[in-house]
């Protein structure tokens, strides 16, 4: 159980109340492959804005849920914030993809989702 995140803040969040962490659990499924599906087009398209925009409202979930990418999410949020051109986040986009599709599998296992 929670390999490719941890619970540890979720928890204390929850005030270690079980319901609640499967509620924020629940409600990464909900929001964030979501998020992950819009940042997976929206890099290739240089959507910028969009990228940021789904960069940014993927974050707190990423950090609180400890995916490990949160500094690869900023790489790729920051690209499309500041429209930076001449950088290639094509790299960051697959770590942070990847730990989000292995999340959610385990997620969805762990909670009987």
């Amino acid at each position: 159980m929670a390999e490719h995140y941890k619970l540890h803040r979720v928890r204390e969040m929850a005030d270690d109340d079980e319901e609640f962490v499967a509620a924020l659990a629940a409600a990464f499924l909900e929001e964030v492959p979501e998020d992950a599906e819009r940042l997976r087009q929206a890099i290739p398209a240089k959507d910028y804005k969009e990228a940021y925009q789904a960069a940014h409202k993927m974050k707190p979930t990423i950090d609180l849920f400890e995916l490990g990418v949160l500094d690869k999410l900023i790489e790729v949020q920051d690209w499309g914030k500041f429209e930076q051109t001449d950088k290639n986040v094509d790299a960051q986009l697959k770590i942070v993809l990847s730990a989000v599709d292995k999340a959610a599998n385990e997620m969805k296992a762990d909670f009987g989702l």
